[in-house]
């Protein structure tokens, strides 16, 4: 895949530090490192959380000294009509993270009245507003429970919040060709990809125990004009740290088109 100068860009494959909340930032980087990971989005609910520049400026300091790269800062902003996303920026910053991954409201968007939609779709537009002016991108966390649940829905609303992007991750228990539709759907918007395999629902495999579907999306990513940036392991089985490197290489291969 090429950029517009027709340079070569590759997918870089990283971590998700929610993946091992119980451990130190420490030791996420040196599993990390280990792994032959490049990257690391930092979660705000343990590893750094909001308004606490200081400590994001020393997890930054611990990640590039590994020689590894912050990523994106995972956020927990609610999309709320009073919500602050001020402290949350303040720590992307001081982690150099240029990406924040943000959460469109707590209601799935079928259940979503017109009004509750516009007092989203009002408080993401200020919220992007405020994060470029930072030099930081917002990006949507597709998921249930907000008006980003379905490829239609983000859609729409990437539609009415200029310079928003989104995550893909496959819809909990939807069938490969299904989910394959969605990313399809949505791939000329996707900055970034949670890579885990649930099947059946919520049940944690090894990413390789569902092959069918993340070798495909791969192909598929590599096509794309404009690929996501970044694939990011996010959990594993038994929350074993042990599975990291094996799981890491499983990823590597499938960006390497193998």
């Amino acid at each position: 895949m090429s950029d517009s100068n027709g340079e070569v860009t590759m997918i870089r494959p990283g971590l998700c530090s929610v993946t091992f909340r119980q451990l130190a930032p420490e030791k996420v980087v040196e599993l990390s490192a280990d792994a032959g990971l490049e990257v690391i989005e930092w979660g705000g609910d343990v590893h750094v959380p909001p308004g606490e520049p200081d400590r994001a400026a020393e997890v930054a300091r611990v990640t590039t000294d590994a020689g590894l790269a912050v990523c994106s800062y995972g956020s927990y902003f609610r999309s709320g009509a009073d919500e602050s996303l001020t402290p949350i920026l303040d720590s992307a910053a001081a982690l150099g993270a240029d990406r924040v991954r943000i959460w469109a409201g707590r209601v799935d968007s079928a259940d979503a009245t017109p009004e509750q939609y516009a007092q989203i779709a009002a408080r993401l537009r200020d919220a992007t507003a405020e994060a470029s002016e930072r030099g930081i991108a917002l990006a949507l966390e597709f998921h249930r429970g907000t008006v980003a649940d379905t490829p239609q829905a983000a859609l729409r609303l990437i539609a009415d919040v200029p310079g928003l992007t989104t995550y893909w991750q496959p819809t909990v228990d939807a069938p490969d060709a299904v989910a394959l539709a969605e990313y399809d759907a949505l791939a000329a918007h996707v900055s970034a990809v949670h890579v885990f395999s649930w099947w059946p629902f919520d049940r944690r495999l090894r990413l390789d125990e569902r092959k069918s579907l993340w070798r495909p999306l791969f192909v598929a990513a590599a096509a794309n004009p404009a690929p996501p940036r970044d694939a990011l392991i996010e959990f594993v089985p038994d929350d074993d740290p042990e599975l990291l490197a094996p799981e890491a290489a499983t990823l590597r291969r499938w960006i390497d088109g193998g």
